[in-house]
């Protein structure tokens, strides 16, 4: 996990240096900071950040109304102002979005510093804002879940973190969209109970054994032994089954292991 969480907070440093095209379909609100350039007019390139009333201030043309519109119904809308005004003969306007402060994402549940973070670029992905909310908290699952909308249609993925960051794969680190909801569930735990040194509930690691888990419990006591060792499992309709495991078997979420005391 700390290893997760340096990972996590270093992952942004990374992402920054990295140049990624702007999402034309974008839309444009209070706040965001953009950086407008008009093809082979390099005297008109400006940054200006977009008022509460939704307009920005541009060379020649003025006040131009782009909050609530897309990208490239500014950079259209622009072009045509210069055009009309007999500034430009053919503008090509392109808007780069620099700053998001329009867009944020919530990141929920199991993380260090809950709460709504703003989108600073139109490339913000997932464990960027995961280090951004400090990263997942101690008692936080591995997996996390995004929710949020593509294509007007609702969107929910699930992406195991410790696989994203082994197979160091781009495209399982999801980029944001204002109005996305990042959530950390709490990790899985068993419990372990009777002749062991250390009683109680635990973190389930990925692919832990029983052996594992008993160790986890700081083995048996002098009284205790594994033989007749059970447990008791939860199915998915609530029944309890007892089972007698092997020690190489992997436990399941919320498995209730008891080690009873020898006979001799």
């Amino acid at each position: 996990m700390l290893r997760l969480k340096i990972f996590l907070m270093g992952l942004a440093t990374l992402f920054a240096g990295i140049a990624w095209a702007a999402d034309a379909d974008y839309r444009l609100g209070a706040g965001d900071v953009i950086r407008i350039s008009v093809f082979q007019n390099p005297d008109l390139t400006t940054e200006a950040r977009v008022s509460e009333s939704g307009n920005i201030t541009f060379p020649l043309v003025g006040s131009v109304r782009v909050g609530g519109n897309t990208v490239q119904l500014a950079e259209h809308m622009i072009a045509a102002r210069l055009k009309d005004g007999g500034y430009v003969l053919k503008p090509q306007v392109t808007i780069l979005p620099l700053q998001l402060r329009s867009a944020q994402v919530a990141v929920l549940g199991h993380v260090n510093r809950p709460g709504r973070f703003a989108l600073e670029t139109v490339t913000n992905r997932l464990s960027e804002m995961v280090a951004a909310a400090g990263g997942v908290a101690q008692d936080g699952a591995d997996v996390v879940v995004l929710l949020g909308t593509r294509n007007g249609q609702a969107y929910r993925r699930e992406i195991d973190l410790p696989l994203l960051f082994r197979k160091g794969d781009l495209s399982m680190d999801e980029v944001l969209q204002g109005g996305d909801v990042i959530y950390v569930d709490r990790a899985a735990n068993f419990y372990i109970y009777g002749e062991v040194q250390r009683p109680g509930a635990f973190r389930l690691e990925r692919d832990m054994t029983v052996m594992q888990a008993l160790a986890t419990g700081g083995g048996t006591t002098a009284r205790g032994t594994v033989k007749g060792l059970h447990i008791h499992r939860r199915d998915e309709i609530g029944r309890v089954t007892v089972i007698e495991p092997r020690m190489n078997d992997p436990l399941r979420p919320d498995d209730v292991i008891f080690v009873q005391e020898s006979l001799f």
